[in-house]
């Protein structure tokens, strides 16, 4: 995990600059996670908007805001091995998801392929609020979005089929937080 935090600012004259002066919209502080090993999960997409979700291990990362009303931007990268829907969580529960509808999952993106040799990136950002000072801990969720009510497995940086060659490849996951003023 990286941490990019300021005790304090200058401005082009080299004076010191209060936090509480700088404005809105400016980047506070980074804090990121980076993901190198391999998660795998079997899920079951039981054909209602409640299909089991699965935290990947290892993929969080903590901010504590330098003010209630600063803003959270969520960014995250997967490396993907086959067909999943994604949620970004904060202290458990989902945000940034879509609108209920029908039996629909709600989530913040999905993506993948069906197939045994492949593997995708997919990606989302969220700008949250989470109005505290408190260390926040963000997290990922995957879920089965396959169009059959059976348990699949899922997988984060490696390929469905993880054969030892060079027609196999392995991925990163990465979330990063940038904490941006009011």
């Amino acid at each position: 995990m990286s941490t990019l935090r300021f005790n304090t600012w200058q401005d082009t004259g080299g004076t010191e600059v209060a936090n509480s002066t700088l404005g809105t919209g400016k980047i506070l502080q980074v804090v990121s996670t980076t993901k190198t090993d391999t998660f795998t999960a079997a899920t079951d997409n039981d054909g209602t908007p409640n299909a089991q979700w699965t935290s990947v291990t290892g993929l969080t990362a903590t901010i504590t805001p330098t003010s209630a009303t600063s803003k959270v931007l969520v960014l995250v990268e997967l490396s993907v091995g086959y067909l999943m829907s994604y949620r970004i969580t904060r202290g458990g529960t989902a945000i940034g998801v879509g609108a209920a509808a029908g039996s629909r999952q709600q989530a913040t993106s999905g993506g993948g392929k069906d197939n045994t040799y492949y593997l995708e990136n997919v990606s989302g950002v969220h700008l949250d609020s989470p109005a505290t000072t408190s260390a926040t801990t963000y997290g990922v969720d995957i879920a089965n979005n396959s169009s059959t009510a059976t348990t699949i497995t899922l997988y984060i940086n490696r390929m469905q089929n993880d054969f030892d060659n060079t027609a196999t490849s392995r991925g990163i996951s990465t979330i990063t937080l940038v904490e941006v003023s009011a």
